[in-house]
């Protein structure tokens, strides 16, 4: 799988957000509205989300394996870097 696209929307004065960012992969499926944040152990990534009945919150799509976050993070980290 290749990251083929990936759009930042920077937000400035929103705590540690930094922005929103929707990627594309294999030009034929995007993921939007997945949001970077600058944390105290780095920059790290929530996956578009959901709220429940019950207030909880569960994410509409997300890595399966660790291995596969790192490599999504450090890609959009890069791409915020460079926008």
């Amino acid at each position: 799988m290749e990251i083929t696209n990936i759009k930042v929307t920077k937000v400035n004065g929103r705590n540690r957000l930094l922005g929103y960012v929707s990627v594309t992969f294999d030009n034929c499926f995007v993921v939007h509205n997945i949001a970077l944040y600058d944390t105290d152990k780095g920059r790290k990534i929530v996956m578009p989300r959901r709220r429940t009945s019950k207030g909880e919150y569960k994410d509409v799509a997300h890595p399966t394996v660790n291995e596969f976050r790192e490599f999504l993070t450090n890609a959009i980290s890069e791409a915020y870097d460079n926008s």
